[in-house]
């Protein structure tokens, strides 16, 4: 028998909270709610779910600190469910590491869609790649989020599992910038030219610290190989 997803539901209203249960329960999906507001990010991660829905408006925290609290250990898909509604509401969810959002009042139908989109892209990212890459002794946990080197390792922000995905998916092959900037645009994200320079030094930098400082050439003009 298949597993069910996992879904965490953090949303302060009660009502909406538990009709949402409820109503993915219906739908197929295990649910768990928080209704507790203090180490939401711990609880969170304790959790482990296959996705978590979550508020912005929340008694005493931002959801979209608990989100990048989230995302210093773990890349759980988190998609924002909120009153604001604003398309710069929308960007600074997405910056901030949320995966999708949806404004309230919603349509469940449509959120429903949403999440099944969600896992049905993680679920495939995790079945069908290789989870752990390895290229010149460096390895690279998709899943942990963290890049290993002779048992020493480092922590990844999304971004920067992104970016050297997509190296590790060229390995010896010279990447151009644009090619790197428009992978990241079809996997969710948004960054520029400058802002992947800066991602690209502090990849270094943690690279640097389990033993790989030259793991990363940049051919001048061109873009960047491993």
């Amino acid at each position: 028998m298949e597993k069910k997803a996992k879904i965490l539901i953090i949303e302060d209203d009660e009502e909406i909270s538990r009709e949402l249960g409820e109503y993915l329960s219906r739908a197929g999906y295990d649910t768990v709610c928080i209704r507790q507001f203090s180490d939401v990010a711990k609880k969170a991660l304790k959790e482990a779910p296959d996705l978590i829905l979550l508020d912005v408006n929340l008694p005493g925290i931002d959801g979209l600190h608990i989100c990048e609290q989230i995302r210093k250990t773990s890349q759980i898909p988190i998609i924002f469910v909120t009153g604001n509604n604003t398309s710069m509401d929308e960007l600074n969810c997405m910056l901030r590491g949320g995966d999708d959002y949806v404004a309230k009042p919603y349509q469940l139908p449509v959120l429903m869609a949403r999440i099944a989109a969600v896992l049905r892209r993680t679920m495939r990212t995790v079945k069908t790649e290789n989870p752990r890459p390895e290229y010149k002794g460096v390895s690279l946990d998709l899943a942990a989020a963290q890049i290993w080197k002779e048992g020493r390792k480092q922590e990844l922000t999304k971004n920067e599992v992104k970016i050297l995905h997509c190296l590790f998916e060229h390995p010896g092959e010279v990447v151009a910038r644009e090619d790197i900037l428009d992978y990241l645009w079809d996997h969710d994200v948004f960054i520029d030219d400058n802002t992947l320079s800066v991602h690209i030094t502090r990849i270094r930098n943690k690279l640097k610290e389990i033993g790989a400082p030259d793991f990363i050439e940049t051919k001048r003009g061109l873009g960047y190989r491993i």
